[in-house]
This record gives structure tokens, C-alpha cells and sequence, in this order.
């Protein structure tokens, strides 16, 4: 008999968790598309709402998790996806218009109001917001996803799963669907009995998976425990900065595009990776909006961010959800030099991959899987306290070609993450086409001034630029 339902894994119910237990945050990702608007008029200039519906609909049958809304086990009351019968394509796409001039400051504002709306959990998790009347003949999508549902490299794909490589005249006819029967109690009861029942044995294979990391044989269980113990180690809370405070509900974005060609000329100048220069330019930024926009004195203050590592398999390529662990690291903003903070970066990232740190948040992401919610709510509630960072920095390779929806090229695309606990700033970064944009996220009173940062970013780029040249 065919299953009518799968079972969020528990670093997936995690968001969930984090969302009911700070109603202030939350939980899902978002970005901001730029499209050109012409195609997609109609003759008489308005634009083809329902053509775009369409087309997003055409797209579905590749993306099943889209027309799937959550149900919980009458037991534990773990979260499952079921099919939803009375999937309407209308109440996710939806349709807005900027007021005159449509500047892309307004833009930030209406995106920003529409990230900090919680999606409702008795649909599937995701809206797409048409925006029209951006300056420039010019268009916005602004997709929300739970982040139950992705992570950065799913959401990536999940983007080339929405759009095309090649432009089309109109959509393709959509796919026939028939939801799955919708479980009863009784289906969803005796699953999670069997889950229960096998509980046991089910810690066991973790534990043996582990010793004998089947996913790479490089990682010994004696690795795999030092991570662990680094983890720990690496909990102790950061030194608070002004943007870390408890969050509200309501949020700013912002974003800002960096040319790959320019950053790739900065790599071959001074060394380090992409993924170096990025911290490095970060660390640049937010010494610059400290000093100058805060006032703040810096001494040995140092920024420590979480960096998430995606552990996801080649075979797991198309799944969404989420297979991702973490680095912890300190950026050195109290170094005024840009070339010594590339510098001390580079150590520290080396460091990192040589000893493997990635491992222990693996460890304890694998035993969530057969420990149950009770770990994971109690995480929730001690993020309310306080954390061991003081902002995620995200960063996800995107599509290094040109997208399309329909005849409309995707220009620009712009990441941004939700915020949690005392995190009250977020930077995403996602490459697409021979661009990389910084998506900043922010809580609208504890970062009313997050473009200072933005600018603060283009100056610290061009710094180590000019240094990387200079040198």
C-alpha cells in the first residue's frame, strides 16, 4: 500500500519548533526576484496575472512538496505532509503593485513587510508575490518558503525548477494531478507506533552509521567526537553587539550586488577562497557601520558568525528539506587592515576544514533523528537567552546561467534568512549569472539604519580591492 504522507525529519521540524516558540520569528526564506516586465504584459499594457499563474502551475510537477500541507501524528504529534486536496494556485501567487516612482527603496520596503507575515499553516508553505510598477519597466517576485521545507541548496534548485533556461512564448499545459488520499488518524497512529517500536533499533544504526560514517570513510568516530567536544566548546555566548537583542516581529531588507568577475579578481591577487574574501569583506562592512553609524569602539571585540556547511549527497540532489551542519568562527573587525583581515580569515577557515569542525553539529543534527522533539524544544527556548554567535552568514551557489519565466529574464535575484532569539541581523548571499548578491535581513527597530551597512559593504569591498591590487 503506497504512503500518503512523509515525515519531516527533525532538523526540519526544527523550524517549525523555533517558529511556536518565538511567535515573533518567523521561519521562512525568501528572495527577492528582478524580472523585466514587458513580456509579460498584455497588449492593452496591464500585466498578465493570470498567464504568470499559469506558468507557475505548469512548474509544479516537478516541486510535489508545493501542493503539500502539514498534518501531525495523533500521538506525538510530529509534523507530516500530506496532500492538500483544495490546492488553489490563486491564494500563492498573488499580485501587488508599488506606488509611484516604484523606486527600489520602496520596493525594500513593501518585501520587507511582506517577509515579516508568518505563512499559514493550514496551506502549503510557500507564496509568490508578483510586485509590477518597479522603476525601470520592471518587476519584483518575491518568493517565501518555510524554511521546513528548504534549505539553501534546495531552494537554489527550487528556484531552476520555477524557471527555464530558454525563454517560451507561453506556459506549458499543467500536468494532471490527483492528491494522495488524506490519511486518517488511524494510518497516522500506526505509523508512529511502528516508528516508536523501532525507536531502538533506529539508535543503534545511528550510532553504527556513525562509527563507520558510511557517508565518507575518511571520518573515523574518534574525528567525528573531538568535533563534538570543539562544538561545545565553541558554545560559549559571543560578546553582544547592538543587533543583538531579543528580535520582533517586524523586519528591513536590503541587498546589494557584487560583480563574480570582481571578486574572482581579488582571489587571483591575494589568495583564499570566494568563501574567504566573503568573510572578509563582512568583517570589512561591519567594522565600518560599528565605527562610523554606531560609534562603537572597537578593542579585541570580535564578530562571530554562524556559517552553515550543507552536508547533502550527490543522490540527494532535487529533495527538498533540509541537510545542512555548521562552522562557528570569529571575524576580526577589530583589525583595521583589510589585507590582514583576509589574512587571518584564511588561517581560520584552513583550521576549520583541517580539523573537520563541521562534524560535531552533523553528530547532534543525526541523534535529533531518534531523540525526539524534547532536545529541539528545549534549544528553542534557550535561543530566547541568548546565543553562541552573533549573526548566520549564508553563502549558496546559484544558477551560473540566465533564467526565465516565460520571455522575462530573471535580471537580479537576492537572498535574505529569517532572524531568531537575539539575532537581530542576517546576511545571505547567493551567485547567479556572474553576480553575487548581499541579502541583509534585519529587525526593522534594532537596525533602522541597515542601508549604512549595505553601503558599508560596496566600501569594504572596494578597500580590499584597491589593497589586493596595491599589493
Amino acid at each position: 500500500m503506497a504512503e500518503t504522507f512523509d515525515r519531516l525529519t527533525q532538523l526540519d521540524n526544527s523550524f517549525l519548533i523555533y517558529e511556536d516558540t518565538q511567535p515573533q520569528s518567523a521561519m521562512h526564506v525568501a528572495s527577492t526576484q528582478i524580472h523585466d516586465a514587458q513580456p509579460l504584459r498584455l497588449d492593452d499594457g496591464s500585466l498578465d496575472i493570470e498567464r504568470i499563474q499559469e506558468y507557475v502551475l505548469s512548474r509544479l510537477h516537478g516541486i510535489p512538496r508545493y501542493r503539500q500541507r502539514l498534518a501531525r501524528t495523533p500521538i506525538e504529534g510530529h509534523p507530516v505532509w500530506i496532500d492538500d486536496a483544495s490546492f488553489n494556485i490563486r491564494y500563492h501567487v498573488r499580485h501587488s503593485r508599488l506606488p509611484q516612482p516604484g523606486s527600489e527603496r520602496q520596493l525594500k520596503r513593501m518585501v520587507g513587510r511582506i517577509f515579516s507575515q508568518r505563512l499559514d499553516r493550514e496551506k502549503p508553505l510557500w507564496e509568490l508575490w508578483v510586485i509590477e510598477g518597479l522603476e525601470g519597466d520592471r518587476l519584483a517576485v518575491f518568493s517565501k518558503v518555510h524554511h521546513c521545507m528548504v534549505d539553501g541548496v534546495s531552494g537554489s534548485e527550487l528556484i531552476s525548477a520555477l524557471l527555464t533556461s530558454e525563454p517560451q512564448e507561453k506556459p506549458d499545459p499543467a500536468r494532471p494531478w490527483v492528491p494522495r488520499e488524506t490519511p486518517s488518524a488511524m494510518t497516522l497512529g500506526i505509523g508512529e507506533v511502528a516508528r516508536v517500536v523501532r525507536a531502538p533499533a533506529l539508535a543503534a544504526n545511528a550510532l553504527t552509521r556513525l562509527a563507520r560514517d558510511e557517508d565518507d570513510d575518511r571520518h573515523d568516530l574518534g574525528e567525528r567526537m573531538r568535533a563534538l567536544g570543539r562544538l561545545i566548546g565553541d558554545a560559549s555566548g559571543a560578546h553582544a553587539l547592538p543587533f543583538n537583542e531579543p528580535v520582533g516581529p517586524h523586519r528591513r531588507l536590503d541587498w546589494t550586488p557584487i560583480p563574480m568577475a570582481a571578486i574572482k579578481e581579488v582571489r587571483r591577487a591575494i589568495g583564499g577562497t570566494v568563501n574567504d574574501i566573503v568573510l572578509a569583506v563582512t568583517a570589512g562592512a561591519v567594522r565600518r557601520y560599528l565605527v562610523h553609524s554606531r560609534g562603537l569602539p572597537l578593542r579585541d571585540q570580535l564578530l562571530r558568525v554562524m556559517a552553515p556547511v550543507s552536508v547533502r549527497r550527490k543522490d540527494e540532489r532535487g529533495d527538498l528539506g533540509n541537510r545542512v551542519s555548521a562552522w562557528t568562527l570569529d571575524l576580526p573587525i577589530n583589525e583595521p587592515d583589510p589585507l590582514s583581515r583576509l589574512e587571518i580569515i584564511c588561517r581560520a577557515t584552513a583550521e576549520l576544514k583541517e580539523t573537520k569542525r563541521a562534524l560535531g553539529a552533523e553528530m547532534l543534527t543525526q541523534a535529533t533523528e531518534w531523540t525526539g522533539s524534547g532536545l529541539l524544544s528545549l534549544g528553542a527556548r534557550l535561543a530566547i537567552l541568548g546565543t553562541p554567535f552573533n549573526m548566520v552568514v549564508t553563502n549558496v551557489p546559484g544558477p551560473r546561467v540566465p533564467l526565465f519565466m516565460m520571455e522575462s529574464p530573471l535580471l537580479e535575484i537576492h537572498p535574505h534568512v529569517p532572524l531568531m532569539g537575539n539575532l537581530g541581523l542576517g546576511l545571505a548571499l547567493f551567485s547567479y549569472d556572474g553576480t553575487l548578491s548581499w541579502g541583509y535581513s534585519a529587525d526593522w527597530d534594532l537596525v533602522p539604519d541597515l542601508h549604512e551597512l549595505v553601503l558599508a559593504t560596496e566600501e569594504s569591498f572596494a578597500e580590499l580591492r584597491d589593497a589586493a591590487i596595491r599589493g
